[in-house]
């Protein structure tokens, strides 16, 4: 059976509705954007994946001019019902982003690549819509995590589709498990016509520089993110294969970060 577009996302996956959580997502995917950028201030910035609108109306406080672009009908119609007066919402398929070329400085494309049936049709419009000197945030589910995000099933995006259908079914999980991840090599891949900053680590080992402290609280989180602060470059390239997630910021054109010199800086890849 071909894969299906998830027109109606939201209806079924509630961390999408999750306020608080969508919100400190986006302060950290401001961060990151800031400390590569600058501030966004004047700037035209774009949340595809939008859903619900949480993220979008957060980049449209320190923003130029935002949209949100989904095909989540409902989440858009949450989205637009609560945050239309600060946000353009559209109803528009990531292949064909209804946007002039070069006519965007900022992209969102936040955990939305293993839910879209064409995700390299979607990075290229999107390189497409990009201005020269653009930039895109990406968060990338990595296909050797070993704890599955959606469905909380250890190892289950490293099956074959059909083991994994019944995987997620043996569990009560879903009739079916729709979602494709890729492998860091995989993820790179498909922005070959990119230049790529890593900023897995540093938001890691420095979450306080990214509005992400709930990543490690408590003692044991505080002295897990001393020993990343401190660790050699080439100690966590050997782990880079089974993080989780990955926090990428890509440009069409060659360009260096532009924020203060952190204990892990970002990688180019």
């Amino acid at each position: 059976m071909a894969r299906q577009k998830q027109l109606e996302y939201s209806e079924f996956q509630g961390a999408m509705l999750d306020e608080g959580k969508r919100r400190r997502k986006a302060a950290k995917i401001i961060a990151v954007l800031e400390h590569f950028r600058g501030p966004l201030g004047g700037l035209t910035v774009g949340d595809v994946g939008c859903s619900a609108g949480f993220i979008a109306d957060e980049l449209s406080k320190v923003s130029g001019h935002t949209f949100g672009v989904d095909i989540d009908v409902p989440g858009l119609r949450r989205a637009a019902d609560r945050f239309g007066a600060t946000v353009a919402f559209v109803c528009g398929d990531g292949t064909a982003l209804p946007f002039p070329d070069n006519s965007v400085d900022v992209l969102v494309f936040n955990h939305i690549y293993e839910h879209v049936v064409d995700p390299d049709a979607v990075v290229a419009d999107m390189h497409r819509v990009l201005k020269d000197d653009g930039v895109l945030y990406l968060g990338l589910g990595n296909k050797l995590g070993i704890m599955e995000p959606h469905y909380k099933l250890p190892f289950l995006s490293y099956l074959p589709e059909k083991a994994a259908d019944r995987y997620v079914r043996a569990f009560g999980r879903a009739d079916h498990y729709y979602e494709r991840f890729r492998t860091r090599r995989g993820l790179r891949r498909m922005l070959r016509a990119f230049h790529v900053w890593d900023y897995t680590f540093p938001v890691l080992a420095t979450p306080q520089s990214f509005a992400g402290g709930e990543l490690f609280p408590g003692a044991v989180g505080r002295a897990a993110q001393a020993v990343l602060a401190r660790a050699p470059r080439a100690a966590l390239r050997l782990v880079l294969p089974l993080v989780p997630t990955y926090i990428w910021v890509a440009t069409k054109r060659p360009a260096r970060p532009a924020g203060a010199a952190l204990p892990q800086p970002p990688q180019p890849l």
